[in-house]
């Protein structure tokens, strides 16, 4: 895996992300559904204490269940800046990612991929950096568009930038529940990104992968406080 520069302002953040951004992969499908590891990150922060803590879980595809987990925490090295999170948690989920002894075929984050300013969020940002499928599945629409899926699980409509580009899809991953927007971070497919998700979210609205990442990174953070 590469390493995540920090940058030193804002100016040098956009570059970095216009520069990266060049590197996404959109031309490939992806690993096929039900088969091989993936892999979910998420953070916890505590403002007060500059601190953030990392949760990567892998789990069994086939399966749902947890191969392997670990957990990173660090400091904040990276303002809050609309558009330019990716720099403040990325180091953490790295670390936490290069914990594993197992290395997933895809990685989901809590967040977005190519639904995204500049069309380079977390999931586009990590997929480059390391080399892995990625996707992002958000819980909410960010600043873009979509017409209200069908009520049924896997009823989906498309993510609309300003512009009218479709960058990912509003998806019903539960009947008559709110959907999550799923968008490409790198070499995946829209349409695997989608199923990949519902096969993550058999009971909930979240995909397991999300779910057990955030339980874990908590309980990583509260416990660094504690120390």
């Amino acid at each position: 895996m590469t390493s995540a520069k920090t940058p030193a302002d804002e100016a040098e953040a956009r570059a970095i992300q216009g520069e990266l951004r060049k590197s996404v992969v959109l031309d490939e499908v992806g690993p096929p559904v039900g088969t091989g590891l993936i892999a979910g990150v998420d953070v916890a922060y505590d403002d007060e204490r500059d601190l953030v803590a990392a949760a990567a879980v892998v789990l069994d595809a086939a399966t749902l269940d947890v191969v392997e987990e670990a957990t990173a925490v660090g400091r904040v090295s990276f303002p809050y800046v609309p558009g330019l999170l990716a720099f403040r948690e990325l180091p953490t989920v790295l670390a936490a990612l290069e914990s594993l002894t197992v290395t997933p075929g895809l990685v989901v984050c809590d967040g977005y991929g190519l639904a995204h300013p500049r069309g380079f969020g977390l999931a586009c940002h990590l997929g480059v950096v390391t080399g892995l499928p990625s996707i992002g599945v958000a819980k909410n629409p960010f600043t873009f568009t979509y017409e209200e899926p069908g009520a049924r699980r896997g009823d989906a409509s498309p993510l609309l930038a300003p512009d009218g580009a479709v960058v990912g899809r509003a998806l019903r991953t539960q009947d008559g529940i709110k959907p999550v927007y799923v968008s490409v971070g790198h070499r995946v497919s829209l349409d695997n990104a989608c199923a990949h998700t519902l096969a993550l979210g058999p009971r909930y609205r979240i995909p397991e992968t999300t779910r057990r990442a955030d339980s874990l990174c908590r309980r990583a953070l509260r416990e660094a406080v504690a120390e």
